[in-house]
């Protein structure tokens, strides 16, 4: 790969804690424990503790579990983390009004938490994940700021590493640039995808050191405080053929379709409804769907959750979505906020090259 012409982007870091909106998150927090005549909430997954402390870092492994747990109550909130990790949290992540316990690094974190509810028995995270997805659901100003670095982030990452590539470059060598510049941009790529035109069937490619040929695709998931960027791109060094541009415009026509039906109010297994026949109206066939998941809301997770018909949250304003509709050998992925004035796109890098699907920019495939 040749050194891309554009560096990467200066990041935008804003310290963990808006005040203001963690004032808002606390208040939906004990509106949940008035709806369950409860007084206090352990709070214990990656999801729930980035969200409610608003954007701290609540991890040292990215495949651990989190080195900290929350109580929250009516008095406060109440951070029990190890000893060998509270000195750098006090410093660098946490938020002002939080208290901060420890335990021995071999001690027991949930159980310590807990006993520091007033009846040492908090109500369980799993007891209310439902209510805490509805929390999340809608973002606030300062974590909407945020996302939007991210995404435009990921998206220059992705311009700069796949501009550089060519049909020599191996996949491993394109997912471990993208995961340089993610990582200089102070994020973690949770999920980094590549295939070279031998493998384009697959909907998960890991990486191989097999060249990527005449086309590839690329996908990358970042996370910054606590936030996740999705995005995929596709670059090819041919013309490429008119079954592969008729595929493109066609799997574009049902992300449109999707895009329509995240409305307000909409809940979203009629948008997974509306996601299945999009398929059969575009050509892919009534089955397309079940190849693959769609996609869904986004933010704190990279799917909160992933749409099924199962799934009846109603979509609210100001919520982030990434949908992923693909069929063999084609994909289309993007990280979205849903706005007063419609669907706007995030994963945005004004040098990839576009065209207008629907009223909207979408991508195309690069051809460096």
């Amino acid at each position: 790969m040749t050194t891309p012409t554009q560096s990467t982007p200066a990041v935008s870091v804003s310290a963990p804690g808006n005040a203001a909106d963690r004032a808002v998150k606390r208040r939906r927090v004990l509106d949940i424990l008035d709806a369950v005549g409860r007084d206090s909430l352990l709070l214990t997954t990656h999801t729930a503790l980035t969200w409610y402390l608003d954007g701290s870092r609540m991890h040292v492994s990215l495949a651990g579990d989190p080195i900290a747990a929350l109580l929250v109550d009516r008095e406060g909130d109440h951070l029990v983390s190890f000893n060998n990790e509270a000195e750098r949290i006090a410093a660098e992540e946490l938020p002002q009004g939080v208290d901060l316990h420890t335990v021995p690094w071999h001690g027991q974190l949930h159980a310590t938490a807990s006993a520091l509810a007033m009846d040492g028995s908090p109500l369980a995270e799993a007891a209310v994940a439902a209510e805490l997805r509805a929390a999340r659901q809608q973002l606030l100003p300062g974590e909407a700021a945020r996302y939007a670095q991210l995404c435009a982030d990921a998206a220059v990452a992705m311009t700069d590493v796949l501009t550089a590539a060519t049909p020599e470059s191996t996949e491993f060598q394109v997912v471990s640039a993208i995961a340089a510049r993610i990582v200089a941009a102070g994020a973690e790529p949770l999920v980094l995808l590549c295939n070279g035109s031998d493998r384009s069937t697959f909907r998960h490619p890991l990486a191989t050191h097999s060249p990527i040929g005449r086309r590839a695709m690329a996908v990358v998931c970042a996370r910054r405080h606590g936030l996740v960027a999705n995005v995929t791109r596709w670059v090819a060094f041919d013309a490429g053929t008119p079954q592969e541009h008729d595929a493109e415009a066609r799997i574009a026509a049902v992300e449109a379709d999707i895009f329509r039906a995240t409305v307000p109010g909409a809940k979203l297994n009629e948008v997974f409804t509306e996601i299945q026949t999009a398929y059969s109206r575009h050509g892919f066939g009534e089955d397309q769907w079940r190849q693959h998941h769609q996609g869904g809301p986004a933010g704190y997770a990279g799917r909160d959750p992933r749409v099924t018909a199962d799934v009846d949250d109603a979509v609210v304003l100001n919520q982030p979505f990434t949908w992923n509709p693909s069929a063999p050998g084609v994909k289309i992925e993007d990280t979205v906020l849903l706005t007063g004035s419609g669907v706007q796109v995030l994963t945005v890098d004004e040098r990839w090259p576009i065209t207008i699907v629907d009223g909207r920019l979408r991508p195309l495939t690069l051809r460096p």
